[in-house]
């Protein structure tokens, strides 16, 4: 299998081409808006490449690929605050991705990530694979015509897509980012770390979390499988588990002590509670379920492979 990975610098994409590494891929092209580094294997082309110019995706794109994972994105806040980035990078550095494989390789598999902010506010509506999309930030939106482009280049036959709507994920290691939900992870990660960290939204707000091991799993799950040709069912909700903000606290003071859940400040941030406010919480994920993707375990487990990996890493 000679992969292609978009946004091949961030910490989904490293940590997908390490575990594709292990598993014995042929060649691996990275691209990033700055060229990867630190991989150190003959089988890895790490590229420099703005997927927003048409001229540096047809030159990464090569005709041997027949997996793409696009993980490329401006993040929801960044996206929120910048329209034009988005559009320029969500939107259009999509479609010039998905036209470079139609052009230059042989249909494909792409697997594109996309959120459940494509979904507007429901709390008590169930949302499963046929519900109808409805964003309310310009995040979601983005998110939701690269479906459409990905849904019509597979009808076409151009290439052989997959959309994963990704639930938040955490514990993410590293620094916070401009994503609306990079606090899902700073409360947890930061206070383990001895730091305190501010929570922009109220404890009883809740959200969908996967962890990163299960999401690079469900990501090499989905190169994979085998559907059908016709655009319907490509597009999968993930599993993941439905939790409180409070809630994530509560299991980290269980598994840590008060001082470590003290460090917590509840401050909150109108701008990024609007925007979490408006994803649903509320999930029939059976059909993900029954095509062999997995939710990753409680939210216990979570936190404790957290910090498991700060052990391991030296952090």
């Amino acid at each position: 299998m000679n992969v292609l990975i978009t946004g091949a610098a961030g910490f989904l994409g490293r940590r997908l081409a390490q575990d594709l590494l292990e598993q014995n891929v042929g060649k691996l092209v990275l691209l990033d808006r700055e060229k990867p580094v630190g991989f150190g294997d003959p089988r890895v082309v790490a590229l420099g490449c703005d997927i927003s110019r048409v001229d540096e995706v047809a030159a990464a794109i090569e005709g041997d690929i027949d997996t793409v994972f696009h993980l490329a994105a401006v993040v929801s806040g960044e996206a929120e605050a910048d329209f034009d980035l988005g559009m320029r990078v969500n939107v259009e550095g999509s479609r010039l991705l998905l036209e470079a494989c139609r052009r230059k390789c042989n249909r494909p598999r792409v697997v594109f990530t996309s959120s459940v902010a494509v979904f507007g506010p429901g709390a008590d509506t169930e949302v499963d694979d046929s519900t109808a999309v409805d964003p309310r930030s310009s995040y979601g939106m983005e998110k939701a015509v690269a479906e459409l482009l990905l849904k019509d280049y597979t009808r076409r036959g151009f290439v052989d897509g997959v959309a994963l709507r990704l639930p938040t994920i955490s514990v993410r290691p590293g620094r916070p980012n401009k994503a609306a939900s990079s606090f899902a992870s700073g409360i947890i990660r930061e206070p383990l770390a001895g730091l305190e960290a501010v929570c922009p939204v109220p404890p009883e707000t809740r959200l969908w979390l996967l962890s990163p091991k299960a999401a690079i799993a469900n990501l090499v799950r989905a190169s994979q499988i085998e559907l059908p040709h016709a655009d319907r069912g490509r597009v999968i909700n993930l599993p993941g588990i439905s939790v409180s903000v409070g809630e994530m606290v509560d299991a980290l003071q269980r598994i840590a002590g008060p001082e470590v859940s003290g460090r917590v400040r509840w401050v909150r941030d109108a701008s990024i509670e609007a925007i979490v406010a408006s994803w649903p919480s509320r999930w029939d994920v059976s059909r993900a379920l029954s095509l062999g993707f997995e939710n990753g375990g409680d939210l216990e487990a979570i936190i404790r492979g957290h910090m498991e990996e700060r052990v391991h890493s030296g952090r």
